[in-house]
Order: C-alpha cells, then sequence, then structure tokens
C-alpha cells in the first residue's frame, strides 16, 4: 500500500507497511464560480487543483500552508459539506464523492469535524448538553443509559465537568468552548475527524491542552484525524505525515522527519524558515518570498510556485511538476527540488 495515490497524471508513490486506507483522496478539484466583479462571468476561483492524499487507520495527516491554500476547502469536502468539481474520495473502501441523503447522514457517524472558531461554532441559544446530545438526535441513537448520560460521559472525557451540562456557551472560556466542539465531534463515535485549525484561536497555554487532549482521544479511541493548521509548531508535535499546500496544490507530502530536516520543495523550505525562532537574532536563514501569491481566478502556467521561487527556469513556466520521489523518502512537485537539511 502506498501513502498516495497514483493518479492519470502521473502522481508517484512512497511504500509503506501494507493495510488499506481509511480515506484515500484522488484529484481532488474545487472550483468556485464567479459571478460578478472584475473577472466576470464565466471565471472559476480555482480553490483545490488535482489534491491526491491518504490517511491509515489511527494516522494523523497533517495539511499546512499560507492562508487561502484551499486546506479548509479541502476538509469541507472531506466530511462532504461541499460538494467536489472533480476527483474522487473513497472512505472505509466506499465512494463518498457524491453521497447525499440517507446515506450521507449515516456516512457522517464515522466522519466529524471539528471547526476553527469555538465561538461561532456553538449555539449560543442552547445549552452544552444539547449542542453534544444534536448529533444523537438528529440521528435517532439512543445509547445505553440514555442521551443525558452518554453526553455527561463525553464532557468528562474532554476535560469538562459533567454538572455542566445545562449551562450556555457564553459561559465558558475558548478553551472549553472547543472541548465541547471536540465532544460533539465525539459523541457518534466517529472514526475520522477532520481538525480544522481547531487551537489557531486560543492562546498558547491553551493551545497545548487541548492539542495533547486530541493525542490522548487518539490513543484511547484509535482515531484518525485529518489536522489542519498554520502553526508548524503545532502540526510537528502532532502529526506523523503533512502534506504541504500551494495555491490550491499539493506541493510536497512526507513524514515529519522528512519535512522538518530535510524539505525538497523551496516552498516549504520558505514556509519552515518563516517560524519564530527566539535563539535567531536578526532574521538568520529566513527566506523572504518576493511578490504576491497569485490569484486563484488566474493561476501562473507550469508551476504555480514559479513566480515567486528562487530557482525558477524557463522549464518551470512550461510545464507543470508532478509529485515524484525525493532523496529525501518525501515526493513533490518540483523540477529542481532542493537537498541537504535545514540549517
Amino acid at each position: 500500500m502506498t501513502d498516495l495515490a497514483g493518479t492519470a497524471a502521473g502522481t508517484a508513490t512512497t511504500t509503506t507497511p501494507a493495510r488499506e486506507p481509511l480515506l484515500k483522496v484522488e484529484g481532488l478539484t474545487k472550483h468556485f464560480p464567479v459571478r460578478s466583479g472584475l473577472w466576470g462571468k464565466g471565471s472559476v476561483v480555482r480553490a483545490v487543483e488535482n489534491v491526491n492524499f491518504e490517511v491509515h487507520p489511527g494516522e494523523t495527516l497533517g495539511l499546512v500552508g499560507e492562508s487561502g491554500c484551499g486546506k479548509t476547502t479541502t476538509g469541507r469536502m472531506l466530511v462532504r459539506l461541499l460538494e467536489p468539481t472533480a476527483g474522487k474520495i473513497t472512505f472505509d473502501g466506499e465512494d463518498i464523492t457524491h453521497t447525499k441523503g440517507a446515506r450521507l447522514r449515516k456516512l457522517r457517524q464515522d466522519i466529524q469535524i471539528i471547526f476553527q472558531d469555538p465561538y461561532a461554532s456553538l449555539n449560543p441559544r442552547h445549552t452544552v448538553g444539547r449542542i453534544v446530545a444534536m448529533p444523537l438526535q438528529v440521528n435517532g441513537i439512543t445509547p445505553p443509559g440514555g442521551v443525558k448520560r452518554r453526553v455527561q460521559e463525553l464532557l468528562e472525557t474532554v476535560g469538562l465537568n459533567p454538572e455542566h451540562y445545562n449551562r450556555y456557551p457564553h459561559e465558558f472560556s475558548g478553551g472549553q468552548r472547543q472541548r465541547i466542539g471536540i465532544a460533539r465531534a465525539l459523541a457518534l463515535k466517529p472514526k475520522l475527524i477532520v481538525a480544522d485549525e481547531p487551537v489557531s484561536a486560543l492562546d498558547v497555554s491553551i493551545q497545548a491542552q487541548v492539542v495533547n487532549l486530541l493525542r490522548q482521544l487518539q490513543r484511547d479511541l484509535g482515531l484518525s484525524f485529518v489536522f489542519i493548521a498554520h502553526d508548524l509548531a503545532v502540526v510537528r508535535h502532532f502529526c506523523e505525515r503533512i502534506a504541504v499546500m500551494y495555491l490550491g496544490r499539493m506541493v510536497e507530502v512526507g513524514t515529519r522527519q522528512q519535512i522538518y530536516e530535510n524539505p525538497a520543495h523551496p516552498y516549504t523550505r520558505a514556509l519552515l524558515s518563516a517560524v519564530p525562532d527566539v535563539t535567531k537574532l536578526g532574521g538568520h536563514g529566513r527566506i523572504k518570498l518576493e511578490g504576491d501569491v497569485p490569484s486563484p481566478i488566474d493561476p501562473p502556467s507550469g508551476c504555480v510556485f514559479h513566480t515567486r521561487c528562487w530557482k525558477a527556469q524557463e522549464k518551470c513556466s512550461a510545464e507543470a511538476p508532478v509529485l515524484l520521489p525525493n532523496p529525501n523518502g518525501s515526493i513533490s512537485a518540483c523540477h529542481f527540488p532542493e537537498t541537504g537539511e535545514v540549517v
């Protein structure tokens, strides 16, 4: 079995122990139509373009990249909150790309999402008990001992007092609200959770608590995660494998060690160099990219990163690279990949 699904476009693979993936994504694409404005009707925003990856049982895959690169759109397609324009999503051996109706409701018992904003994702008019119980009620599930008992068990699991069952979201801190969101995601005992930047709205000390809670839940319940984030320190702590996205495309996929110690794609190196380091003064080692991120309405030809890449040559603007193996073990979409460890 492979870490990444091969595609007709020539996507390469790296080998892992033979086991069936829980989630397999092939050629996933999402275009949003432009209905007005400078670009006019008929144009599309290419939010996600030909994305491929796999997630195995009990594994955490991190999706990283700067804001607007398509991470959240990808995550929302996985849980079927957005309809893909093209591509295929296979979950537990079943094609769920266009699943609808009762089958989709059943599917969402196995795939849940933790939203980014703990303030906006909870209904302020509902008690915590009702919020966490909602997935059970929507799916007509009555657990042994009753719904209330199950909700109180979930609150205790995520480190909240079961006696807070009748409180409202405004009575909790940001970190506590995110724990409520996690409890709601766990209510149906899912196999896969898409965590959409679950700690970005929290302060650093609370971030550590929430990430450690997710790690503990993964060990105890055997969960798989797609962990979306732009905080590379958090991703390094939580994820076994990392996929780097730029302008809706996947540019590099590898293990934590491959990505952080010896990245092959120039964009990955630039991204890592931007992580603040208090042991370094004067921006030593920082790679400063020139220019702005191109518009996803009119992306550059060839490699979409060539307009900002210091290694770009004529081939880069003429031919789009595909994901190919690198000497470091990762796979990257670059005609002239980097070599050597990060200094």
